[in-house]
């Protein structure tokens, strides 16, 4: 299987990823902010866990061959990185940005929500080696770029001196999720996916509804929003997360990552057609520089500017 596979996969993970924005904001019409994050994560650690005694999920892991000999057995160290990265992708994460979209504004939290990608380019580079041509750079600041213009709404409308303390938590929320895209990666390298991710998104999920229990919040979540929180769990959570680690397999955390961030392009379109947002000419500009700093790391040769695991 080839590199390539593996920026389909991370393509297709930020798209499943990217129609969750839209069936959150459904959602949260009636269901408490903390309690969407728990149920998704949990319903994607049901169901991933559900295919893998299936024979689809036996046929979708025989799919996703492995470049190198799989590991079948845990290690210490393997159950160490597991519990981080549920720690830090699963739980902390979540549970900050759901804190710090109420202390700051929402044009503020999509603006710097962005520091996701930005740290886990850094991280990928200078912790754990990757290393980048100048096109790959140049890509990732077009990928890069592009997000910030998609996912703020109005740019001038940026006040980051209000919610401090908000904008300081959606900040550490993007800190969280880099150190689990990268530590994720000494995961990939598992044979089964399916368990890994299940058991990231089913711990996860259930730390973050017995919190939202141990604060009081109504765990009550109406008829007419489950079909959303169902979909995103099974979705862009689920599925998402399989693909997300099959693609840092094949090409990096550095590289997954970035293109990982074009959800905000999906969602932003996804909006627009569903809910009516705008959908700017200047955000469809700064979408196609997006989708063309992604060409350029998909065009790059796998030796040129190559990745270390």
């Amino acid at each position: 299987m080839t590199h390539h596979y593996g920026y389909v996969a991370a393509i297709t993970a930020a798209l499943l990823f990217g129609i969750s924005s839209t069936l959150n904001k459904l959602a949260l019409r009636d269901v408490a902010p903390l309690v969407v994050a728990g149920s998704i994560y949990l319903t994607a650690g049901v169901v991933l866990m559900f295919i893998r005694y299936t024979r689809f999920g036996r046929k979708l892991l025989s799919r996703l061959e492995f470049k190198v000999k799989p590991q079948d057995s845990f290690s210490m160290r393997d159950v160490v990185v597991l519990v981080l990265v549920i720690l830090f992708g699963s739980f902390l994460a979540p549970l900050l940005f759901m804190s710090g979209l109420d202390l700051t504004t929402a044009v503020n939290a999509s603006l710097l929500l962005n520091t996701e990608t930005l740290f886990t380019v850094l991280i990928a580079l200078i912790v754990f080696k990757e290393r980048a041509s100048k096109m790959s750079m140049a890509g990732i600041l077009l990928i890069l770029l592009g997000a910030v213009v998609v996912s703020t709404e109005n740019l001038g409308s940026i006040e980051l001196s209000r919610g401090i303390v908000g904008n300081i938590m959606i900040i550490l929320a993007g800190l969280c999720w880099a150190l689990d895209n990268n530590l994720s990666r000494f995961l990939s390298l598992k044979r089964d996916l399916l368990l890994v991710t299940s058991l990231k998104a089913l711990i996860g999920g259930s730390a973050l509804l017995s919190l939202s229990a141990l604060l009081g919040v109504s765990l009550n979540i109406p008829a007419k929003s489950l079909p959303y929180i169902l979909t995103v769990g099974s979705l862009s959570i689920g599925f998402s997360l399989v693909l997300y680690l099959f693609a840092l397999r094949e090409i990096g955390a550095m590289r997954t990552g970035a293109i990982f961030s074009t959800s905000t392009l999906i969602g932003a379109f996804v909006a627009f057609l569903v809910l009516g947002e705008s959908f700017t000419p200047t955000k469809a500009f700064f979408g196609v520089l997006m989708l063309f700093g992604v060409y350029l790391l998909s065009a790059e040769s796998p030796t040129e500017g190559s990745y270390t695991r």
